[in-house]
């Protein structure tokens, strides 16, 4: 889901022209899914718990199910309600998490600042706050155990979502492919739909490295054209057997089926519920639309052609009850157009899988920025569209199992429970995830949080039961896959924070760093020494035992902490915060990297490149700052009970200027990039040097001439000139990055799930996942590891 059309564009989403235009887009997108599920809906319903009667009194009852459960889930809940509840126009899991984590402190990041709420994307919504919503806030941060309960629920949706990437595909693509039973033998159908289907998969898998952006400009028509096609079919179905169909509509005929099917009607729920399986996507694709587009191309098109597929599908069945073959999607297409049906259904199936496996990239993608998921390779297959990835283990995991689903279940009944239980849990975390955010983010009384909580969770909570009767059936199958991947997010996260906090404890002071030199027989070599940490504040162990074991570094030394931010996006000018760590003779700086969970994060090449252009920025900023205060002394952190290497940080922006002086003030409504002090949780006495006002600020920005010459004209002072070219001196040097090779073990005493987790579970994740050398995209020529062992 991550075809990110809407932001190639640069006219304005407000025009209707432009909305139109993301509206039809749109469809190949967020709609695939959605669209093709009347292949399986009625099969699944009908599979054993009911059966079709004289009576018609069965498909009726399911199609005012089918009715009332498009219209309140898909049009009310999601379009109306849950597609406001945007995180600067993101949706998704991580987008109500994100939110949450802003305006209530139950984020379990580490290494956050209050630097980080002076960015532009950290936006609050501010009307009055109630007394009742900020004590349910109060008690959600008193109460850690509701930090761990709240991430568990993240958890737990995203799992289901990266199980939905397994089912999806396989019951779509094997739906579709199935319509061959009308055209061929019993026996010969036997023997060519699997292979069909897998064959179809592993064609789908095997071409996702190509990136969808070369095919995306296919994925709209086809389903446009799959959408006309299933109206007409309905149109005519209704028109020719029963135009009288339309009274089953009625919520009468619910109450008729569940008095007359009683338990059976219950349980054939886990197959109704299908009609909505793909109604996330509108919610997880909103930042790559806009809520306009997204409802007017569900309102005006997807929703009158889903009812209309329905309607006729249930109008020809009420004409016909003793069909040789089982009630499928494809007997109630006449004879005539099967085959271009089923040539278009099996497109259609396509581009709903592809939507599922691209937003399964895209969220363990942001499971990773939370520290969630173990490190995987990731690739940015488009340029030009900001969010398309690939990963390739991930993809071929998928495949994998696709194919066992397929093979293994080999009918659309046990796929149809596995992914209708799947479906429904990510529903249910999402009511629960938009009841907090409409009492924390939008401070409405808390009982039209509970109100919204009970109707549409009552509703998800009956059909979640439903499923989860078919355990034996299908069923079993996400509730294992959960499980397993709920087991490696938990043991990853919690090694890395344990990581974390004994990063803290075990960091140098800057006194340790200022006393190597010649004296004690420490070499400085040419070049930049890139040090990378999770530290934002003072000297790494992995720096101490480099230093122990090699007595010489860097002329130019960079403490470099890549952080996650709970916004989407970071802009690239909020990007870098820069400051010094000892005096300027030292040559020795911290670089903070920001980013979102959304935001690509940069090849090596171009981080080097860019890192240096801002530690040059920064650079002349400090020089400028120092000819009115101190530059960077102790006394900048004295407040601070961290160590006295934490001076101020700069935002440095990545607009350049050419003009004399080497910095410009203009006003600004927009939040200003300037120097901030920083602070970690643990030093609550620093504040940010910016007024919280949204009035007009001033914006600082610098920048640095690339003629030397015209640097000597403007009478630059020789101690900048030379720290200057320090800098580029060493970047021609080569660049070495400095990572820790990390082996975690448990303390003593540990109790045995501590040491199984650690020593076993995170262990063996670690050496068989991807090291951070990869993910980081560090040549290995400039890669120095330093091996590090953590107790925990």
């Amino acid at each position: 889901m991550d075809l990110q059309y809407g932001k190639s564009l640069d006219t304005s989403k407000n025009s209707w022209k432009t909305a139109l235009l993301l509206a039809y887009q749109s469809l190949g997108v967020v709609y695939g899914d959605l669209s093709t599920s009347p292949l399986y809906v009625y099969k699944s319903t009908f599979a054993e718990d009911i059966q079709h009667s004289e009576t018609n009194e069965e498909i009726y009852g399911v199609l005012s199910f089918v009715f009332w459960t498009l219209t309140l889930v898909p049009l009310f809940k999601y379009v109306f309600v849950v597609l406001r509840a945007d995180d600067n126009g993101e949706g998704g899991t991580f987008a109500l998490y994100s939110l949450i984590c802003r305006h209530a402190k139950v984020s379990l990041l580490p290494n956050k600042q209050v630097a980080d709420e002076a960015l532009s994307t950290y936006k609050l919504e501010h009307p009055p706050e109630k007394k009742s919503s900020s004590r349910v806030k109060m008690y959600l941060e008193k109460h850690k155990v509701l930090h761990t309960a709240l991430l568990s629920l993240v958890l737990l949706g995203t799992c289901m979502v990266i199980g939905d990437g397994v089912l999806t595909p396989a019951i779509s693509v094997f739906s579709a492919v199935s319509g061959l039973e009308l055209s061929m033998s019993n026996e010969h159908h036997q023997y060519a739909v699997i292979p069909i289907t897998c064959f179809i998969l592993v064609c789908l898998f095997a071409l996702q490295h190509y990136g969808t952006h070369r095919v995306g400009f296919f994925f709209a028509p086809i389903v446009l054209t799959w959408l006309l096609c299933i109206s007409a079919l309905g149109l005519y179905n209704i028109i020719h057997w029963n135009p009288h169909v339309y009274q089953a509509l009625s919520p009468y005929y619910m109450f008729k089926f569940l008095k007359k099917t009683r338990k059976g009607g219950w349980m054939s729920l886990g197959g109704i519920l299908l009609c909505i399986t793909g109604s996330e996507a509108m919610f997880a694709d909103l930042g790559h639309f806009s809520y306009a587009a997204i409802q007017t191309a569900f309102t005006f098109l997807v929703y009158p052609a889903l009812i209309l597929a329905y309607m006729g599908q249930a109008a020809y069945l009420s004409q016909h009850h003793n069909t040789s073959y089982q009630i499928s999607f494809y007997v109630s297409v006449p004879e005539s157009v099967r085959w271009p049906v089923l040539i278009v259904a099996i497109l259609a199936s396509v581009v709903g899988s592809q939507a599922i496996i691209s937003g399964t990239f895209s969220i363990i993608n942001q499971s990773q920025s939370l520290g969630c998921f173990p490190r995987v390779k990731v690739i940015h297959t488009s340029d030009k569209i900001h969010g398309q990835i690939y990963i390739p283990e991930i993809n071929w995991v998928l495949m994998i199992l696709c194919i066992a689903v397929t093979i293994g279940f080999r009918d659309t009944k046990h796929m149809g429970n596995a992914s209708g239980l799947a479906v429904m849990t990510v529903m249910l975390v999402t009511t629960s995830l938009t009841s907090l955010v409409i009492i924390l983010c939008w401070h409405k009384p808390p009982i039209i949080a509970l109100f919204f909580l009970l109707f549409f969770g009552s509703i998800e909570l009956l059909y979640f039961s439903a499923s989860l009767t078919k355990f034996t059936e299908g069923a079993w199958l996400p509730i294992l896959l959960a499980l397993f991947l709920m087991t490696i997010m938990f043991v990853w996260h919690y090694a890395t924070i344990k990581k974390y906090e004994f990063d803290v404890h075990n960091k140098v002071s800057l006194e340790w760093l200022l006393a190597l030199g010649p004296s004690l027989g420490i070499a400085r070599v040419p070049g930049i020494g890139l040090v990378f940490t999770d530290l934002t504040s003072g000297i790494p162990a992995n720096f101490s035992r480099f230093v122990t074991n090699l007595p010489a570094f860097h002329r130019v030394l960079v403490f470099v902490c890549v952080k996650s931010v709970p916004v989407p996006f970071v802009p690239p000018a909020e990007r870098y915060l820069v400051g010094r760590v000892g005096p300027d003779s030292h040559r020795s700086y911290r670089c903070i990297v920001r980013y979102g969970y959304r935001d690509v994060h940069q090849d090596v090449d171009s981080f080097e490149s860019e890192l240096v252009a801002r530690l040059a920025d920064f650079i002349r900023y400090d020089w400028h700052r120092s000819q009115h205060t101190n530059s960077c002394t102790e006394d900048d952190a004295s407040h601070s009970n961290e160590s006295s290497s934490e001076c101020r940080l700069a935002v440095i922006g990545t607009v350049s200027f050419s003009c004399t002086p080497p910095y410009e003030i203009e006003e600004s409504e927009q939040p200003a990039s300037v120097s901030v002090r920083f602070s970690t949780e643990n030093s609550v006495t620093d504040v940010i040097e910016m007024e919280p006002v949204r009035a007009v600020e001033r914006r600082v920005r610098f920048a640095i001439d690339d003629n030397s010459e015209s640097d000597v004209r403007t009478g630059m002072e020789m101690q900048l000139r030379e720290e200057l070219e320090d800098l580029l001196a060493a970047q021609e040097a080569g660049t070495a990055f400095i990572l820790g090779h990390s082996h975690v073990r448990a303390k003593q005493g540990s109790s045995i799930l501590k040491r199984l987790a650690i020593n076993f579970g995170y262990n063996f994740l670690r050496r068989n996942c991807r090291g951070p050398d990869v993910v980081l995209k560090v040549p290995p020529v400039s890669l120095l590891e330093v091996g590090m062992v953590y107790v925990v």
